[in-house]
């Protein structure tokens, strides 16, 4: 979808997320099932993702999310509306197969991002989202953002946050 990194105020972060910030903080799976309609919720994994996303993937795109730069992350916007694309299996294997004959361990994120452009290119096509649903459905989960995201860098919160997995980004705020 052309614009949609721009048009969002989203940002992809590291890993798995119990909560989604205000600012997204989220990963490109968890922004990818809100941008589908679908509930939030921390995926850990392709096989977390609701049937229609492709695993073969959901997993690229979230090896690329973690192992990229926070900067590099934010390139993979353009990609959130494209993983609910789930095919026939014959056609998943295909896109399996694709994957592992091109990914290596030292690549670039652009060789990535081009590998999970051609496996976007197998098969079956994400049904296009309206620009204005898809940044509704976002800015809906932003303002429901967890409102123990905000607690503020204090001392006596850092064990609090510990528990609850939230992350140092928080720090700070209030």
């Amino acid at each position: 979808m052309e614009g949609f990194d721009h048009i969002l105020k989203w940002t992809l972060k590291y890993g798995s997320h119990p909560f989604p910030g205000k600012d997204g903080g989220t990963c490109i799976n968890e922004a990818a099932l809100v941008a589908a309609g679908f509930e939030y919720r921390p995926i850990r994994g392709p096989a977390d993702m609701p049937k229609c996303f492709s695993r073969p993937i959901c997993n690229l795109a979230m090896w690329l999310n973690d192992f990229a730069t926070d900067r590099d992350r934010q390139r993979l916007l353009p990609y959130v509306t494209r993983l609910a694309c789930a095919d026939l299996p014959e056609i998943e294997r295909a896109r399996e197969a694709y994957i592992n004959s091109r990914t290596r361990y030292r690549m670039t994120f652009d060789d990535g991002l081009e590998i999970l452009e051609g496996a976007l290119a197998i098969g079956r096509q994400a049904e296009p989202f309206a620009t204005r649903e898809v940044q509704a459905r976002m800015e809906a989960v932003q303002r429901a953002a967890h409102p123990l995201m905000l607690l503020p860098a204090r001392p006596k919160f850092a064990k609090v946050k510990s528990w609850l997995g939230l992350s140092k980004a928080t720090e700070g705020v209030g």
